[in-house]
């Protein structure tokens, strides 16, 4: 009889939740987003020595002053340049369809964070700056299009994999969503624990998780499907080497080298080094997030102003064995 009354009780939550979901869902919808977009890539790709100060005017911020024209005149003709924006429209052709993305990426933007703007999208060519291939100001946002030509292009030959295997049309919106929450999740300034670090990219994370719903968990994050699913299989070793090395209090810079930033594999400096993919720091505490989300009743942004400590203690994260 007990366990019909938790069976029930459990249903109720779940329809609850679905039909609170749906409500959601049905908000985001109604928002109306409207995306220009200006295609300075191939407007560059066809213009002509005469049209570079029209251009100039048009766009001022992609001419820097203490650039003379001559600079921008040469690449109207240099080979490199040329191939370049012919396989980005190759790639991207009309753009449609990622505009669409990014349209539905600002209705959810809108619907969590009411006073943001859309702003302008311009697409551009960045000679393949793979650090920062999206920008964002308050007006304008930037895509650096060479930056997602697939892994395998041979404009990418002599990257390290894990640099090459980012460079794809499918992490495009994760990007966008990256540069975003710049904005929005506060960065723990005077907490220099890893503790915070692993929060702080959580935060991050779970913020695509609502933002960016419609692209997998292995596109938010930036990993293959296959290291996705290696650290679902190894997510509760992971989190015992962390408690047992007492890590999650250190300061030790190197941790987050180890565990943070982009690399081909974590370094345990265990055997398991060579299978394990790069940041798998940022995936947990992406998994320490969400346990804090589904056990609280807090909105997104009362969540992303909260202390490390205080959302890794109230979390009740318990990765399964």
């Amino acid at each position: 009889m007990k366990q019909s009354i938790y069976m029930i009780f459990a249903l109720f939550l779940f329809i609850f939740g679905c039909k609170e979901e749906s409500k959601e869902v049905a908000e985001i919808n109604k928002i109306k987003v409207e995306i220009s977009v200006s295609r300075f890539d191939r407007e560059i790709a066809r213009a002509n020595e005469k049209e570079i100060p029209k251009l100039k005017k048009k766009y001022p911020y992609l001419f820097p002053v203490q650039y003379p024209d001559s600079i921008w005149i040469n690449k109207l003709t240099d080979t490199l340049q040329i191939s370049l924006l012919k396989e980005v429209d190759a790639v991207f052709g009309n753009f449609q369809k990622e505009k669409d993305n990014i349209e539905q990426f600002y209705k959810h933007v809108l619907y969590y964070f009411p006073r943001e703007k859309e702003p302008k999208v311009i697409t551009v060519i960045s000679d393949v700056n793979y650090n920062d291939p999206v920008i964002l100001t308050d007006e304008l946002l930037l895509i650096g299009l060479d930056n997602y030509l697939g892994p395998d292009h041979r404009f990418y030959q002599g990257f390290q994999n894990y640099i090459a295997d980012g460079l794809d049309k499918q992490y495009l919106l994760s990007d966008v969503a990256n540069v975003f929450s710049k904005k929005v999740v506060p960065y723990p300034v005077n907490d220099r624990t890893f503790l915070a670090q692993l929060i702080y990219y959580g935060k991050e994370l779970y913020l695509k998780d609502k933002l960016v719903p419609f692209i997998s968990d292995a596109q938010k994050i930036k990993y293959s499907q296959e290291d996705l699913d290696w650290a679902i299989s190894n997510e509760e070793q992971i989190w015992r080497n962390f408690i047992e090395n007492e890590y999650l209090y250190s300061t030790d810079k190197q941790l987050s080298r180890r565990f943070l930033d982009p690399a081909p594999f974590s370094k345990f400096q265990l055997e398991l080094d060579s299978e394990s993919p790069g940041r798998l720091g940022r995936y947990l505490g992406w998994q320490v997030v969400r346990s804090f989300m589904k056990n609280s009743k807090v909105s997104l942004r009362q969540m992303l102003s909260l202390k490390a400590e205080e959302i890794f203690k109230k979390s009740n994260y318990k990765p399964k064995q």
